[in-house]
């Protein structure tokens, strides 16, 4: 597999979230790929953990005004961006895909493997929010080029792999192909139980609306004698405080291990959004801490309930009421150390064990002439 010349392609390197965890562990494994995306900025320090210190081959997107803060609005030209690359050089190509980095061009003896975190989210998830952005009939045009061009890009990916079965299932209904689950990389070890807990609870997020950090604000004003910490900056603060009792303390972003703290403190993690699969919530669990979250999207395969949590059925408030209420009925019967055991199931060092023998296999019966 080493010998393979290799191409890490992923969407944009801006900051170190989710999708980048994931380019971490490729950069991990190839240490010789070099890397593509339509935009890099990452600081020093960023690209130390994600790149290895290597400075990703970047698109036209990369050079145009304003760029580095706002890429996202070049979204017609993300296709055309990455088709423009030229891997023909390469044996073996690795997308992490969540938009267009499965979009890139391939011939026939190259291996295209996909690490897909969602399909094309601009085409399928939030059409809307690109419907209400433009006008009529030019919007209509737009989101059905883009879903034309995303079941079309989906042809040049040889195998996929979902981060979640929930995805998995959306690659199925989209694209019609068949998907290995494989969860994503979370760094657990960085991560541990703590000595006390405190009467609180806690979420932590991006304040953006699919976080639904609103409605936990709204159930726990409906709970007044239930402290809760919110952790997060994002456009939907005035909102989240307007429905804020002073039951609510909101904080905004804190450093990984500030949050740690307070994940170790908490009587449970709260989590009410429509993730892949949320990593977040198995940070929490790494903590020893118990989850109350939906049962829905990827949190209902990574919190066992009444186990590690309690997974409520509806994303609304009175669910959440509930579920604080009937989570505080077993709260004194979890485990914090059954809890921390089982975040251990998604960690790093599992995440790239079963990479590296999916790529092996794959690359095995595909180069086998070799």
């Amino acid at each position: 597999m080493n010998h393979l010349r290799t191409a890490i392609v992923h969407e944009w390197l801006v900051n170190y979230a989710g999708s980048e965890r994931v380019v971490e562990s490729f950069t991990n494994l190839w240490q010789a790929a070099e890397v593509f995306c339509l935009v890099d900025f990452l600081n020093d320090e960023q690209r130390k953990i994600i790149l290895k210190n290597k400075i990703a081959h970047t698109s036209f997107i990369q050079k145009l005004p304003f760029s580095s803060k706002d890429h996202r609005n070049y979204l017609p030209l993300f296709p055309k961006a990455i088709e423009r690359f030229d891997l023909s050089d390469f044996n073996l190509i690795i997308s992490s895909s969540h938009a267009v980095a499965k979009g890139i061009r391939k011939n026939i003896e190259q291996l295209h493997i996909c690490y897909c975190h969602s399909p094309m989210r601009y085409a399928w998830d939030q059409s809307e929010h690109y419907m209400n952005g433009l006008k009529g009939s030019i919007a209509k045009l737009f989101i059905s080029y883009l879903k034309k061009w995303d079941l079309k890009s989906a042809e040049g990916v040889d195998y996929f792999i979902a981060n979640s079965n929930h995805i998995a299932g959306k690659i199925k209904k989209i694209y019609g192909r068949d998907s290995t689950v494989i969860y994503p990389p979370v760094d657990v070890d960085k991560f541990s139980i703590g000595t006390s807990k405190e009467n609180f609870y806690i979420t932590a997020s991006r304040l953006v609306p699919y976080k639904r950090i609103d409605m936990i604000a709204e159930a726990f004003s409906k709970m007044p004698d239930k402290k809760l910490i919110i952790i997060g900056s994002g456009p939907e603060e005035k909102k989240i405080k307007s429905v804020s009792l002073k039951n609510i303390e909101i904080l905004p972003h804190q450093d990984q291990s500030s949050i740690k703290q307070f994940m170790q403190k908490a009587r449970a993690f709260v989590f009410a959004a429509d993730e892949d699969f949320g990593i977040v919530v198995v940070e929490a669990m790494a903590c020893g801490t118990p989850v109350i979250a939906w049962n829905g999207g990827g949190t209902k395969e990574s919190v066992i309930n009444g186990k590690t949590g309690i997974l409520f059925p509806k994303q609304n408030i009175d669910s959440i009421v509930n579920s604080v209420t009937e989570f505080e009925k077993i709260e004194n019967n979890l485990d914090s150390q059954i809890i921390r055991n089982h975040s251990e199931k998604f960690s790093r060092t599992n995440f790239e064990k079963s990479i590296c023998e999916f790529v092996t296999e794959k690359t095995a019966l595909h180069f086998h002439n070799v």
